[in-house]
């Protein structure tokens, strides 16, 4: 699945892909606007991945000092609210790929 592809699928799809790996899933959700959702799932990712995702999810809520945390954590540069759709991309593509 191309990124175009999985953000068509969170932008109009009331339920994700089967089979969507923990990663894939968080970045559903949060493509979807379930930043709940999202973010739960985020939290039980113990990897720099899962990380760089719950960074993410901080960044969107615009809780900038914790998104720095998890960024540091994910050893990634900190990116602002006006990059949350590139780093969303970014992170998919990531994903996605592996």
């Amino acid at each position: 699945m191309t990124v175009e592809e999985f953000k068509l699928s969170a932008q109009g799809e009331a339920t994700p892909p089967p089979s969507l790996t923990p990663e894939a899933m968080a970045l559903w959700h949060a493509k979807k606007g379930n930043w709940e959702a999202a973010h739960n799932i985020a939290q039980d990712i113990h990897t720099p991945m899962g990380s760089w995702i719950h960074a993410l999810l901080h960044v969107i809520e615009g809780d900038q000092w914790n998104a720095d945390y998890w960024f540091r954590k994910a050893k990634k540069p900190s990116r602002k609210p006006a990059q949350i759709d590139a780093l969303w991309d970014e992170i998919a593509d990531t994903v996605l790929s592996t």
